[in-house]
């Protein structure tokens, strides 16, 4: 097969994103491949939450076309798009949002025994992230016993326990010290890259979008390519 041929896993075509006469983000095209890491900077309000809401179908764009594995979702039923934000994406967000009365391994099991996976499997998987994100030795401690940073691991190891084929993370590291930040971030590429995803990593720290494969940078509403710098 030409790999110029390849359908890209996520594909933005000419999305805008308005709020009455308040435009966040305009004329949007973007492609991500599989295996690809792109980093999306912007200041704060620029519009990267909106522009991962959209590509993540938690918002609708009020212009343009959001296409997943090649599929359009714009005509997409509330059930059809619950089913592709449930086996197709995985999310992170700045604060992890792990729930506390259940163990790390309980947490990342979750979203598997909702989707209707057996018990036995969905913590085996689980126990398998979380041994991955480096938290072998933590699987029956609950939130409150962990550090921020192994929250924040055991919240990653959650957005991938679907298996999904694409990671949309919002400022993943952007509550953690820089020490913190850096051993995160070194466990979600790593196992990105291991599980073979697709991710799209909104970040305001130029030295973490370095380390991925591109950088995408909002400006004027618009999604531009930046260049990497030495820091």
């Amino acid at each position: 097969m030409n790999k110029n041929n390849v359908v890209p896993v996520l594909r933005l075509e000419n999305v805008a994103r308005h709020y009455g006469e308040l435009v966040i983000v305009e004329e949007i095209d973007f492609t991500l491949k599989a295996g690809e890491t792109v980093a999306l900077l912007g200041p704060s309000g620029s519009g990267k939450s909106s522009l991962l809401h959209i590509a993540g179908l938690l918002e609708t764009a009020s212009v343009g076309e959001v296409h997943i594995l090649g599929r359009p979702t714009s005509k997409l039923n509330d059930a059809e798009r619950t089913h592709i934000r449930r086996n197709t994406l995985g999310f992170v967000y700045q604060f992890h949002h792990l729930l506390p009365e259940f163990t790390a391994l309980g947490n990342v099991a979750l979203p598997q025994l909702i989707a209707g996976e057996k018990r036995k499997t969905a913590e085996a998987e689980a126990r398998r992230l979380l041994t991955l994100m480096g938290l072998g030795e933590r699987v029956e401690h609950q939130p409150g016993q962990l550090s921020g940073g192994e929250q924040q691991r055991t919240a990653i190891a959650r957005a991938l326990a679907n298996n999904p084929n694409i990671l949309l993370a919002d400022e993943p590291t952007g509550n953690l010290d820089p020490k913190t930040s850096d051993v995160v971030f070194d466990a979600l590429l790593k196992l990105v890259r291991n599980e073979g995803l697709s991710a799209l990593i909104a970040t305001h720290d130029q030295r973490l979008a370095n380390r991925m494969d591109r950088i995408l940078v909002i400006r004027d509403q618009r999604l531009v390519p930046a260049e990497k710098t030495e820091i």
